[in-house]
């Protein structure tokens, strides 16, 4: 079975283009995109934190639950549902892990 000339280097041309594009979703996949949005834990999780009776719990537990988030809910309390990750993140027994 005899393959045409042109064939070849349009096969060839194409897996190379299928290689580039697949490194560049690679990099886009990594924490690049995180990296480029990061927001700052330390004063997000304060103003979360701010009317807590335990103030150094509730710090703790938002500043865990930011840096694996990258989310923290707006307000002192509620509006979990904003930030899914933060949400859905869960303590060994079973309850919410994040204020």
């Amino acid at each position: 079975m005899a393959i045409s000339k042109p064939l070849v280097p349009i096969f060839l041309l194409s897996m190379l283009l299928l290689a580039q594009a697949h490194e560049m979703v690679s990099e886009l996949d990594g924490k690049s995109t995180i990296a480029a949005s990061k927001i700052d834990c330390g004063s997000a999780c304060k103003a979360r934190c701010k009317l807590s009776s335990r103030p150094n719990l509730c710090h703790r537990a938002c500043g865990t639950c930011c840096s694996r988030c990258n989310c923290v809910p707006p307000g002192t309390s509620g509006n979990q549902k904003v930030c899914p990750c933060y949400y859905n993140m869960t303590t060994h027994g079973g309850r919410r892990k994040c204020p």
